[in-house]
């Protein structure tokens, strides 16, 4: 039998990490299709698709989102199209949104638990809304509604700004 020659088991033990890491690029390649299971070159790749720059400091999984951010987006624009693509940006309690028709102002409040996700809501916002109508995007701050729950030697260890600017749990 051959797999009984030294030369052949020689042979295999040297091609085998050749053959590894050949399986290891070619479902990095399947992977990039896939804008959440995509490498460092597959996003590389969308945001040159889509016109996307990156910031310096943006993470892998921040610049995926940006990505279907961009890849969620539909004309033509309806209130409805604008919820749907905020509640996948922002989750269920992230956000909220108000139209003042009367005024032609769009309000929408950016909940603390996605600030982080604040400059996209922006973009978002500036990409979609018709331009007669005036875009009000506000970060939604801790309430005393929020901070009720909490007793003041607890609130104690925060300062103002944390109080105001930070989630508490």
């Amino acid at each position: 039998m051959i797999k009984e020659f030294r030369e052949f088991k020689a042979l295999a033990i040297a091609e085998n990490p050749e053959l590894i890491a050949l399986w290891e690029v070619l479902e990095n390649v399947m992977n990039d299709q896939f804008v959440n299971d995509s490498t460092e070159n597959g996003v590389k790749r969308w945001e040159s698709i889509l016109k996307i720059v990156p910031r310096g400091t943006d993470s892998l999984d921040i610049r995926k989102f940006r990505i279907l951010t961009r890849l969620n987006e539909q004309l033509p624009y309806t209130m409805t199209t604008l919820e749907n693509q905020l509640l996948t940006l922002c989750g269920a309690d992230g956000y909220s949104v108000e139209l003042e028709n009367e005024n032609y102002t769009l309000i929408v409040k950016v909940n603390l638990i996605a600030k982080g996700k604040f400059n996209e809501v922006d973009a978002l916002l500036n990409r979609t809304v018709p331009a007669n109508i005036v875009i009000d995007l506000r970060l939604l701050y801790n309430q005393h509604s929020t901070l009720k729950q909490f007793t003041h030697g607890q609130l104690k260890a925060f300062t103002h700004k944390q109080l105001r600017n930070e989630v508490l749990s």
